[in-house]
């Protein structure tokens, strides 16, 4: 067996795991007379017969904690869902409200590339934690918007007031996080979890506001109705 430490720029194996596998991907390896590796992202080797590349020691910890909290996220995604259907007893909005919490993932890729760092187990916690915070925004506007339906007012002036009415306490919300977690972004380890909240926030804030409104038109604007028939 031969073991072996990542080491470089990133802090994240799977960086310099990525960087390994395009290099074995690369590399003549019948040309040498040789057997082309295996690799295995966890679990021992099967065969012990064929060479074998094993991600282990920081990456095991890695994967282990990415899919524990992945499971989790689940949980916690079910259980916000279980209670929209409880409030609004409807099957159907509550998928509309948990639109941007998967829109998040805009602003964290792009604050990631932005200071130049790895996606960790940090980033992850952050990216779960904004479903919360997300999904609490959706619910105003879309409560806001049923009790401001009425017996022939259209619906796109009942989303326009809803934008403008509720944009206020969405912005502060979002606002009062970002502050938060701006104070933490320069701490090494915790600075996924802030660069998470930060642009993650911004950016759903930003497109829950347009893509709830959005999704209202498609699914039940009455004047798309009344053009089509």
């Amino acid at each position: 067996m031969v073991l072996a430490e990542l080491a470089g720029d990133y802090e994240a194996p799977i960086y310099g795991m990525l960087a390994v596998n395009r290099a074995i991907d690369a590399f003549d390896w019948k040309a040498k007379g040789l057997v082309k590796p295996e690799v295995s992202l966890n679990g021992q080797p099967a065969d012990e017969a064929k060479p074998t590349v094993l991600w282990d020691g920081e990456w095991e910890i890695t994967w282990v904690t990415f899919r524990d909290m992945g499971a989790a996220f689940m949980v916690a995604l079910l259980g916000i869902y279980v209670l929209v259907v409880a409030q609004f007893r409807s099957f159907k909005l509550p998928l509309v409200i948990l639109t941007p919490v998967p829109l998040t993932l805009v602003g964290i890729v792009l604050g990631h590339m932005l200071f130049q760092a790895p996606f960790t187990a940090t980033s992850m916690i952050g990216f779960i934690a904004l479903a919360g915070i997300i999904v609490r925004n959706s619910i105003l506007l879309v409560d806001f918007i049923r009790h401001a339906q009425a017996p022939g007012k259209p619906l796109r002036q009942v989303l326009i007031e809803a934008g403008t009415i509720r944009v206020k306490p969405i912005v502060l919300t979002a606002a009062a996080a970002m502050i938060g977690a701006a104070t933490i972004l320069s701490d090494p380890i915790f600075q996924g979890l802030a660069i998470s909240l930060l642009f993650g926030l911004a950016s759903s804030t930003l497109l829950t506001v347009l893509v709830i409104p959005a999704i209202y038109v498609v699914l039940r604007d009455d004047q798309m109705e009344m053009a089509s028939s």
